[in-house]
């Protein structure tokens, strides 16, 4: 069997304990990301990934974060990514190469994207504004940010942060300055944009 050529780079994220390792391929089907905080939740039932569990075998692996072409890998403070950049790249060439998994094909069948017809007007255009504006700005720094939940009475739109925006020092400014605005901007019945679990 012939095995594709793989090529791994890296990109620096805003966050300076992230770093963006990015394939040649695609990992993750269009609109699906994957955050993993932690060896226990990559191997947790319907959201599983090999790939992220063996990456936390290497002791400076803080979070696995997965999107379509790319994998942001958070480490621990105490350790300079020269120290370990080289190993790690290596680590994800050799297992693409040897064609070992992403995921389950479970995680794949659980998480594929619908459209939830109980969404009211205004989370939908929520959603749509973070999918077309939001998600390519920030998948090009290694995060996501996604939609988690919506109160009509105060107008509060909550997000999650993922992969390099986890704990990022700008996420702040990125929230208040760039998604709060846009969002209010173009659904007027936002009017505050809130971090979940940060």
């Amino acid at each position: 069997m012939l095995s594709r050529p793989v090529f791994v780079y890296t990109e620096l994220s805003p966050n300076p304990n992230s770093m963006k390792f990015v394939l040649n391929f695609e990992l993750v089907p269009e609109g699906l990301s994957f955050d993993y905080p932690s060896l226990e939740a990559a191997m947790e039932e319907g959201k599983s990934s090999p790939l992220a569990a063996d990456l936390f075998q290497f002791p400076h692996v803080q979070r696995v974060f997965i999107a379509s072409n790319f994998i942001t890998i958070s480490k621990s403070e105490d350790i300079a990514w020269e120290e370990v950049l080289r190993d790690t790249k290596q680590f994800i060439k050799i297992y693409f190469e040897e064609n070992h998994p992403v995921f389950f094909q479970e995680t794949i069948d659980k998480n594929t994207l619908i459209v939830d017809a109980r969404d009211s007007d205004t989370i939908q255009k929520i959603k749509a504004a973070l999918d077309q504006y939001v998600r390519p700005a920030v998948e090009s720094d290694g995060g996501a940010i996604n939609f988690h939940s919506f109160n009509e009475d105060t107008g509060t739109v909550k997000v999650l942060l993922q992969g390099s925006c986890s704990g990022c020092p700008s996420s702040t400014l990125t929230l208040k300055a760039g998604i709060e605005n846009l969002l209010t901007r173009m659904v007027p019945d936002v009017k505050e944009v809130v971090a979940e679990g940060v």
